[in-house]
């Protein structure tokens, strides 16, 4: 595996809402800033799997501006960059905001962009397919992670792999990108053997990303351009703002990676991962903490006749459960959640619904 003798650059996207957490993820304090998998917060986890591989000043953090502070709590003492957005605009403009600052400082180079709240359980595996993938953008093109499916899950897009890169079995031409199949077809994706999840984790030359930009999402690039002219200027905040009130909102898959023509690449990542985009997969993620009737409790709690429930507490009251099965249970001080194990994917929708009653105090 390589280390700080292959230099790169990182961008950790962190500008996410977390609403499928609630109602421990609030606006305030969304889900990237949550220890709910390890001892530190999932954004922390990011950074402690590439830092090994970068130098610190290398790593930017694109972060919504309501928690910048935060961030920086997290990372005191260290030498990452931490990058503000005045609001969400998805992943194209959060990756190009991040590139402006990374080329006025280094220039053209290697980036490493990746999603600041997700699980991945074997870090060297990990660590050695970004450098598998560093390499292969030093020739050109774009890489991007595949996980290699370990069941037929219709919740994820996939990658389909085409033919290998010459003398390399491990990485190969993306034949296309799937969006979420039916159960059907995800059962026929993990027997052909030949898709990947797509875990939103892409490596490329900076200067090879701008030109897809410029191609690809003309207005997205013009605002970066205007913005880049004005960096370390007092008037670049004011700049933001005007750009990000007009700027479009789509993801770097949907701009860039379904409409590319340049040379696209996909690398197996052998490795435990999850978007933990649920309550549920919170729940099978810590399988191994379970009682001997399935339960997860993570708190004060008392629970009698109980099988595969979750329950988890941040609140100082003591909950009791009696006889429920595929139940979640989340308690904070001011908020309850209850919900089958099978719906936790709803709790957005439920978020929007606090919303429109305009109960805000509760995001």
């Amino acid at each position: 595996m390589g280390g700080l003798d292959r230099i790169m650059n990182v961008i950790i996207m962190a500008g996410g809402a977390g609403t499928r957490f609630w109602p421990v993820s609030r606006s305030h304090y969304p889900k990237q800033f949550l220890k709910i998998i390890g001892p530190h917060p999932l954004i922390e986890e990011t950074y402690l799997r590439i830092a090994p591989l970068v130098e610190e000043k290398r790593i930017y953090i694109v972060v919504h501006e309501a928690h910048k502070e935060l961030v920086k709590e997290i990372f005191k003492g260290r030498e990452v960059r931490v990058v503000t957005e005045p609001s969400g605009r998805n992943t194209a403009p959060c990756i190009g905001l991040g590139l402006i600052h990374i080329m006025e400082e280094y220039g053209d180079g290697p980036v490493v962009v990746l999603p600041a709240d997700h699980y991945i359980g074997d870090v060297a595996a990990f660590q050695d397919a970004i450098c598998s993938a560093v390499s292969v953008v030093d020739k050109g093109g774009i890489v991007t992670i595949g996980i290699v499916p370990s069941r037929p899950e219709t919740g994820y897009g996939y990658i389909k792999r085409g033919e290998p890169l010459l003398g390399d079995k491990e990485v190969f031409r993306v034949e296309a990108f799937v969006e979420k199949p039916s159960p059907e077809l995800a059962t026929q994706f993990l027997s052909e053997g030949n898709h990947y999840w797509n875990a939103g984790i892409f490596v490329f030359r900076a200067q090879a990303m701008m030109e897809e930009f410029r191609r690809y999402l003309p207005e997205v690039y013009e605002g970066l351009g205007y913005l880049r002219d004005s960096l370390g200027r007092s008037n670049f905040e004011k700049r933001l703002k005007e750009v990000y009130q007009r700027i479009t909102s789509i993801s770097i898959d949907y701009g860039v990676m379904e409409r590319t023509t340049s040379d696209l690449f996909v690398i197996p990542g052998h490795f435990p991962w999850s978007d933990v985009g649920s309550w549920q997969a919170i729940f099978e993620l810590r399988s191994h903490e379970r009682d001997e009737d399935g339960n997860l409790l993570d708190g004060n709690t008392v629970v009698l006749n109980c099988k595969s429930t979750f329950v988890y507490s941040r609140s100082e009251r003591l909950i009791g459960c009696i006889g429920l099965e595929d139940i979640i249970v989340v308690d904070t001080p001011d908020a309850l959640l209850v919900s089958h194990r099978g719906s936790t994917q709803d709790v957005r929708r439920c978020v929007e619904i606090i919303k429109e009653r305009g109960l805000e105090e509760f995001l």
